[in-house]
C-alpha cells in the first residue's frame, strides 16, 4: 500500500502484486520454478571421445525453464574447464561429475532426480 500527498488530501493507492500466469500465485510465494526442478531427471555421465578426451554430459535439464548456456556458463566458470550448450545438453571438457553433482545441488535441483553415471 503506498500513500500519496496531494495538497489536498491524502490519497492512498494500493497495487496488487505480479501474479503468475502458471500457478496464479503472488510472484514472490511462486512455486513454479520449484516443482519444475523436482520433476526433472538429471542425468550426469562420462563419455570418452576422439583420442581418449573425456567429456562430461549434463543432460535431462529442461530448456523451457532453465537457460543452458547461461548454465554451461557458469558451470564452466565453476569447474575451470571448457564446454557447451548444445542439442538441449551441457558438455564439459574433462571429467567433472563431483564438482557438476555439487553445484545441481546448490542450485536447488533435489538429489534424488541426480543421477551420476
Amino acid at each position: 500500500m503506498k500513500v500519496l500527498y496531494s495538497p489536498f488530501r491524502y490519497v492512498i493507492v494500493r497495487t496488487m502484486a505480479e501474479i503468475c500466469s502458471i500457478c496464479g500465485l503472488p510472484r514472490d510465494i511462486c512455486v513454479c520454478s520449484e516443482i519444475s526442478k523436482e520433476q526433472q531427471r538429471i542425468k550426469v555421465r562420462l563419455e570418452t571421445r576422439k583420442y581418449r578426451r573425456a567429456v562430461t554430459i549434463i543432460d535431462g535439464i529442461n530448456d523451457k525453464d532453465t537457460d543452458l548456456g547461461r548454465l554451461a556458463k557458469k558451470l564452466k566458470s565453476f569447474c575451470a574447464c571448457g564446454g557447451t550448450a548444445k542439442n538441449r545438453q551441457v558438455i564439459l571438457q574433462g571429467d567433472h561429475r563431483q564438482k557438476v553433482y555439487s553445484y545441481l545441488l546448490q542450485m536447488g535441483y533435489p538429489q534424488e532426480n541426480i543421477e551420476l553415471q
